[in-house]
């Protein structure tokens, strides 16, 4: 542990020269010292946080869709069709005089009706 903090040690040591009695670079130091963490978020929307909301959202106006007859599959795998809607439940038949309570956000696709069971 201790040879770590003499690596840091070095590290600062090595830096650049400050001249102006300590204060270093101004505004232009500043800005380019945080440049690549605003380059880093702005990766890091486009390619992680800006799909997964437009996946959720697409998700919800799927939810909000979903009516009495759909066929749909849930988190779990289970293939039923919807009997009744609720806010946030659906009661769905999954076999003749089979019928079972699944909260909405476990609802995973909405089968086209030409699909087969």
């Amino acid at each position: 542990m201790s040879r770590l903090f003499d690596l840091v040690a070095d590290a600062y040591a090595m830096g650049p020269a400050v001249q102006g009695g300590g204060q270093g670079g101004g505004t232009a130091g500043m800005i380019s010292s945080l440049l690549p963490l605003v380059l880093i978020f702005v990766v890091f929307y486009f390619l992680l946080i800006r799909p997964q909301q437009k996946k959720a959202k697409e998700h919800q106006a799927m939810l909000d869709s979903i009516k009495k007859g759909d066929k749909i599959i849930t988190a779990g795998g289970i293939y039923g069709v919807v009997e009744n809607v609720g806010n946030t439940t659906l009661v769905l038949k999954i076999a003749e005089n089979v019928k079972v309570k699944v909260g909405k956000g476990y609802i995973s696709t909405v089968r086209s009706t030409s699909e087969e069971d």
